[in-house]
């Protein structure tokens, strides 16, 4: 099997700079939506570079998942599990009792 590593951690780089203009450009639930892709897709170029198959979108999991030699410590899995918190909220309205994504997204 080609190994993909490459492809997905050059997009999660293009992610990670969609979120910074996202950011600059007010448009907070579309940063924190690409940062959580970015990390993403940055975790699964390891997987990837490991020659593991993976699934699923909590940045969490897949870090506590890694073989143990690549885990991180418990600092940056917290920080994964508040970006999988914005995996859905911020692209759904039905996901708040009322108003858009948007709404209640702030600097």
């Amino acid at each position: 099997m080609v190994s993909r590593a490459w492809d997905w951690f050059r997009q999660a780089l293009r992610d990670l700079e969609h979120a910074k203009n996202a950011l600059k450009n007010r448009e907070y639930e579309w940063a924190c939506f690409a940062a959580h892709q970015a990390a993403e897709k940055a975790v699964k170029a390891l997987y990837q570079k490991l020659g593991i198959e993976v699934w699923g979108h909590s940045i969490s999991r897949l870090l506590i998942n890694l073989p143990p030699e690549y885990k991180p410590n418990e600092k940056l899995i917290d920080k994964a599990k508040e970006l999988d918190r914005h995996y859905i909220p911020t692209r759904y309205p039905n996901f708040h009792p009322e108003g858009a994504p948007m709404d209640y997204y702030t600097d």
